[in-house]
């Protein structure tokens, strides 16, 4: 009996230490299996934000780009809209996000000039990740259908005999449309007013309705143009649009001017390479999908596709052509 005790003991006291000897083992293989979902990215939504108010052109584009990348990441991509100051809201976003993948936005043009006309505490190049380049607008000069201005010399004309009369909307100020109008009209003296949107759709509205006597943004100004509501005197880019190929640039006019601005999605500073990979493939699948180059088709954009290290490369050179260019304007920080 005593031996039996005794040898039940010994079991016991086997078991125990088994038991303390496994248990680290045991503990480190049910982390393993906890920690897989947290490795893998991404294991939740993404958020993509967009500097532009709901319901306009880029924001409608983004939202389809964004639900197809969704479907090749295995999780949602989530849009945030950040309206105002000519499209910048987004920087002190990336600024202030975790390099986790799970915070990236639209990188519109404005963002690359800002810093050389104001004071900011964001720099577009050091607080982002590059991702992938996207597309680039169409940006246009319109009035109203109703309008008796049928030609750029005719809006020229026109505020030149009404000084400080002439009302031009543009997508925000600091923005490529703003900057352009402020450049044709300060050739020829021309005082006018400035009333900046948020909003595209908003901004397209006031000017097709007459509560504005012109017009010069991007993209959400094609359905406006289509059903015959608002008249498009000019278009920006190097070449005449497919869509309206009887519509003049600014270029051919004589005014030496091309703006296209070039788009595309970038992460904070010091995302992970593999979470790039990730992102930039999702994206690039997305953004060939026929259902996305038929929505950019309606804006009259094509594909402008940049992997990350030329998205990088063209996002250096078009900080150091903005800086150029505000100093040629003498809008520079130390001129004002």
């Amino acid at each position: 009996m005593a031996m039996r005790q005794d040898l039940l003991g010994r079991r016991g006291a086997l078991r125990r230490i088994a038991g303390t000897l496994l248990a680290p083992m045991a503990g480190a293989a049910s982390a393993t299996v906890l920690a897989q979902p947290a490795d893998r990215f991404p294991s939740r939504p993404v958020t993509l934000w967009v500097p532009w108010a709901a319901g306009g052109a880029t924001d409608l584009t983004m939202r389809l780009l964004a639900e197809i990348a969704g479907r090749h990441l295995g999780q949602k991509v989530l849009i945030e809209n950040r309206g105002g100051a000519g499209g910048t809201l987004v920087m002190p976003v990336l600024q202030q996000a975790a390099p986790d993948g799970y915070t990236i936005a639209q990188m519109p043009q404005p963002v690359f000039r800002a810093p050389w006309v104001q004071k900011l505490a964001w720099d577009p190049i050091r607080d982002t990740t590059p991702i992938i380049q996207i597309s680039g607008v169409t940006f246009g000069i319109v009035v109203p259908a109703t309008s008796p201005l049928r030609s750029l010399d005719d809006l020229f004309a026109w505020a030149q005999a009404h000084p400080g009369e002439l009302t031009v909307a543009t997508n925000g100020t600091g923005t490529t449309p703003h900057l352009v109008m402020d450049e044709l009209f300060g050739r020829r003296n021309i005082q006018w007013v400035h009333v900046p949107y948020k909003g595209v759709a908003e901004q397209m509205i006031a000017v097709s309705s007459g509560q504005l006597m012109a017009g010069v943004t991007s993209n959400g100004f094609a359905p406006f143009v289509d059903s015959g509501k608002l008249r498009l005197l000019a278009t920006l880019g190097e070449h005449r649009t497919k869509r309206w190929p009887q519509v003049p640039t600014l270029k051919e006019l004589g005014h030496g001017i091309v703006a296209m601005s070039p788009y595309g999605l970038a992460g904070p500073r010091g995302l992970p390479r593999t979470v790039v990979t990730t992102l930039h493939d999702a994206f690039k699948a997305a953004m060939f999908d026929p259902q996305h180059v038929a929505e950019l088709a309606k804006y009259d954009q094509e594909l402008a596709y940049l992997g990350p290290e030329d998205y990088a490369r063209s996002m250096r050179e078009t900080y150091a052509a903005e800086r150029r260019a505000v100093e040629k304007l003498g809008l520079a920080k130390g001129n004002s």
